[in-house]
């Protein structure tokens, strides 16, 4: 993604745990193509959604998917039968 501007790179979710990531570059430059580009990713049942977080440096995006949660053990008593 060398040569576009963070403002040119639209990241979302979509139904079913899709991230999507699109954009276009509006800058023409004589070694380097300019027009839209898309991208999905699946991403696993167990991503956290709500706390996707990316950055752009220097060309390269980086895209943090953390996982949820695991549940916690619930305290087991064992009950006596009589």
């Amino acid at each position: 993604m060398t040569g576009v501007r963070k403002e040119e790179v639209k990241v979302e979710v979509e139904e079913g745990n899709v991230l999507r990531i699109s954009g276009e570059r509006t800058k023409h430059r004589v070694e380097r193509r300019r027009g839209r580009f898309m991208r999905r990713f699946r991403l696993p049942d167990n991503a956290n959604m709500d706390e996707i977080k990316c950055s752009l440096e220097n060309g390269v995006l980086t895209a943090a998917v953390p996982k949820r949660g695991q549940r916690l053990a619930r305290n087991v008593r064992a009950i006596d039968i009589s």
